[in-house]
């Protein structure tokens, strides 16, 4: 009875703490709090804590920390590996903090930790101005940029990281810290892909470009062709305008006005056109694509942040993802990767993506801990579906595609592209070469590791006296 007792004072005492709430099983919302993006993950952490400001973050932090518990940080949620809860631990919930404040003037927006690309997005739109963002407007901003940050934009803009301004973190004392270019300068390398390593992100500032027109063409084919258009759309790409993002993309024919009825719920080839520009430019930067016959289109211009919201998938369904970057993408692995797409899931929301990288991407910063922003390539097999009956079968077909494609692979992967793959792939997200000096970092900001339910990086051992 003792020990329930001083449960019960301590939660009085955080509740009295806090502007925001506090959650535990047995509350009204309890479930739909705890609920994450990835349907297969089911977890009941034993306190959620709602937070309304920084205040707020450190209570939480040195709650967590004074009661042993395991600490899990909540923005977007997207987290495929669902490290946006744990089992009997506390959750830092930052949802609530998505206020986005624009300086027109000075090209920047200082951005709430729990953001998502749509409060973001929505609220640069009407000034003409974005930055790169990720491909769904539920993604969460902090999360996102902090592990590097890929999205339409990053062939004219670069990566999330390379617009970062500055960053508002709790730490693991439960005290707070700025990092920029001046203050905190190794802690805001750290930052450029190390992720929620060191710290809580309760505010970031990214700077803003000019985007006075967008516009996008979706054109889509019979599966079986795909083989055929591939090759047609790598050899566009690789002379492309900076302006020019997109995709090449296996999924399932939407149930859509523009979609003839004989390829709905069939696997279908998507290429996706993205231009930074308008609806002309497009055509001309994408001309041969559009001469190939295509079964259904849209070519349209449209906001930015509409075009980031076409595509997002619901929450709740079964999720498992994963990545290979490539150096190459020559005839054999345009044949490697269109035959696996006849054994993806169909009919479901899985995509089996290729996407272009390169211009302002492969020009920003090497220093960066981005490794992975050197490739010409990235093959995403991006399985979702409904039915736990299918869970071994998604799964493979994720491993398999990877398998495929490892020939060309340049061994560096995206981490926020991919679930728990073990520490050697944590190794090949941030390099090697920038792994010591990431730890050398942890140690100084969370030398117990309070911070790991991410892809960790492990705290680096005190120097011997």
């Amino acid at each position: 009875m003792a020990p329930r007792t001083l449960a019960e004072a301590a939660l009085t005492g955080l509740r009295e703490s806090l502007g925001g709430d506090v959650i535990i099983p047995g509350d009204p919302g309890y479930d739909e709090a705890r609920a994450l993006f990835n349907g297969m993950i089911d977890r009941r952490p034993a306190v959620i804590v709602q937070c309304e400001s920084a205040a707020d973050v450190a209570a939480a932090v040195r709650f967590g920390r004074e009661n042993e518990l395991e600490l899990a940080v909540r923005g977007g949620g997207h987290s495929v590996a669902g490290l946006a809860a744990s089992d009997g631990g506390l959750v830092v919930d930052l949802r609530r903090m998505h206020a986005v404040t624009v300086d027109p003037e000075a090209r920047t927006a200082r951005i709430g930790g729990g953001a998502t690309m749509s409060h973001l997005d929505r609220a640069t739109q009407p000034f003409a101005l974005a930055t790169t963002g990720g491909r769904a407007s539920t993604t969460g901003v902090g999360g996102f940029t902090l592990g590097g940050g890929s999205g339409w934009l990053e062939r004219k803009f670069g990566l999330a990281c390379d617009s970062l301004v500055d960053v508002d973190l709790v730490t693991a004392d439960g005290s707070e810290a700025r990092a920029s270019e001046d203050e905190n300068p190794e802690l805001f390398w750290a930052l450029h892909g190390g992720g929620g390593n060191f710290g809580v992100a309760t505010s970031i500032t990214l700077r803003l470009h000019p985007l006075p027109a967008m516009s996008v063409a979706f054109l889509f084919f019979p599966a079986e062709r795909g083989a055929e258009v591939l090759p047609v759309y790598r050899e566009v790409l690789e002379s492309a305008p900076d302006e020019v993002g997109g995709g090449f993309i296996y999924l399932t024919g939407p149930p859509e006005d523009f979609m003839p009825e004989h390829l709905v719920d069939r696997a279908v080839c998507l290429v996706l056109v993205t231009y930074a520009g308008t609806v002309p430019e497009l055509r001309r930067a994408a001309g041969p694509l559009l001469g190939l016959g295509h079964a259904a289109e849209v070519v349209t211009e449209l906001p930015y942040a509409e075009l980031q919201c076409m595509i997002d998938d619901p929450p709740g369904l079964r999720n498992y993802w994963s990545a290979e970057y490539l150096r190459a993408l020559p005839d054999q692995a345009v044949d490697a990767f269109c035959a696996r797409a006849d054994s993806m899931i169909v009919p479901s929301n899985s995509q089996h993506i290729l996407f272009p990288m390169g211009g302002a991407l492969a020009r920003g910063d090497s220093q960066y801990p981005v490794p992975w922003r050197t490739a010409e390539w990235v093959a995403h097999p991006f399985a979702i579906w409904d039915s736990p009956a299918d869970d071994a079968r998604g799964r493979q077909w994720v491993r398999d595609a990877r398998n495929d494609v490892m020939p060309w692979s340049i061994g560096l992967v995206y981490l926020n592209f991919i679930g728990q793959e073990g520490e050697d792939r944590v190794v090949a997200g941030f390099g090697a070469e920038n792994y010591g000096r990431l730890a050398a970092v942890k140690a100084q900001y969370d030398p117990d590791n309070l911070f790991r339910l991410n892809h960790n990086i492990r705290p680096a051992a005190p120097s011997p006296d």
